[in-house]
């Protein structure tokens, strides 16, 4: 199966290489920012549309005005880049797929895109428009022979890391198939419940390193703005930050690889993330479980590698269901962690309960094609 695949790796830059990076990263942010005010005020002062092709050829005019000479010291690429940016956000936002595009803040991650025109890669050493030496890449794998690099992204992130990401043509083989399905329940308590009973303990990783993420951000607040060590405060925080975003990702990445190799089938809810946070007492928990991400992650692994993910109505009563004679209870509060089944008898473990009929909707969804949704009386 062909792909798109990024592979993203830490480089140490020169001084030299720094300071072609800000200027790069900085008339990067301004074009995209400048295009994106000037698109706006178009409609919203004359109902005008201005496509990418217009800001393109406005681009070039910028370039050629005294005022904006300084745009030239850089790659012409990256800034084309911008605008293509531009105009996918522009795409997302009508299509509602995200809200309306907004501006990039010089404090914030920086990231500059270079095409094949841009830059030289022979395999082993990468080299960047503008830039007279190569980067100093630590490759923590290599990349594959058969995979051929399209574009280059430099990035700098908050905690002043530099990170190069090569989007490669590259091709991946379907798995050997296996005779397991599995049935996932997310959770708060557990970070996901299967249906064989095994329970996969949340790592909870802001909330090991909240105390000292309060601590930091109070020591921050009494900084006077402006300041040397009010800098090296913001970067101490933005730190612990990226700390805790990689070990929440390295463990969604196991664990989404895991399950993608021992199952062939894999059911779970389709669940409302963004409306679950809206309930103010659990959105900083449901936040740190990342469950959009890690539905993200088995979506596209399933699609790579030959696997099945089925995403079942969200208002199935998975909880209210007894697995084994089908009993539905008319309530289930979430206090209620075991209960017995009225009808049956069966003594049941409110999650695993939960992921063994997610695991049964999903395939009798997957085989029948059935409505998995009963309408409670």
């Amino acid at each position: 199966m062909d792909i798109k695949r990024a592979y993203r790796f830490r480089f140490y830059p020169t001084s030299e290489q720094i300071t072609v990076l800000a200027q790069t990263f900085g008339c990067a942010r301004f074009i995209y920012n400048h295009m994106l005010r000037l698109r706006s005020d178009a409609w919203m002062k004359r109902h005008e549309h201005i496509s990418y092709h217009e800001t393109s050829a406005a681009l070039t005019i910028m370039k050629k005005m005294p005022d904006y000479t300084w745009l030239n010291e850089v790659s012409s690429v990256p800034l084309q880049q911008s605008l293509r940016h531009l105009q996918t956000a522009f795409g997302n936002f009508f299509a509602k797929r995200s809200s309306y595009p907004t501006f990039k803040c010089k404090d914030g991650n920086q990231s500059a895109t270079y095409t094949d025109s841009a830059f030289q890669w022979n395999g082993k050493t990468l080299k960047l428009a503008k830039m007279k030496e190569t980067l100093n890449i630590i490759f923590s794998r290599t990349l594959p022979k058969a995979a051929k690099v399209t574009t280059v992204t430099v990035s700098k992130d908050t905690a002043g890391r530099y990170f190069v990401n090569f989007l490669c043509d590259d091709a991946v083989s379907v798995k050997v198939p296996v005779n397991n399905q599995i049935g996932i329940d997310l959770g708060l308590t557990h970070f996901a419940i299967l249906s064989n009973g095994e329970k996969i303990a949340s790592p909870n990783v802001l909330r090991q390193n909240e105390t000292k993420l309060v601590r930091l951000q109070r020591r921050l607040s009494r900084k006077q703005k402006g300041s040397c060590n009010r800098a090296k405060a913001k970067w101490k925080i933005a730190r612990l930050h990226a700390k805790i975003a990689d070990t929440r990702k390295d463990f969604l990445h196991k664990l989404s690889s895991r399950l993608i190799d021992e199952n062939q089938v894999i059911a779970m809810e389709s669940l409302a993330v963004s409306n679950m946070q809206k309930n103010h007492c659990l959105a900083r928990s449901i936040s740190d479980a990342g469950w959009g991400e890690f539905v993200r992650m088995l979506a596209y692994k399933a699609q790579w590698y030959g696997r099945t993910l089925v995403q079942i109505d969200r208002w199935y009563p998975s909880s209210k269901r007894c697995s084994d004679c089908g009993h539905i209870v008319s309530k289930m509060p979430l206090n209620i962690r075991e209960w017995t089944c009225p009808e049956c008898g069966s003594i049941h473990d409110r999650d695993v309960n939960a992921a063994r009929n997610v695991l049964t909707a999903g395939l009798a969804e997957l085989v029948c094609g059935e409505n998995v949704s009963p309408v409670l009386l």
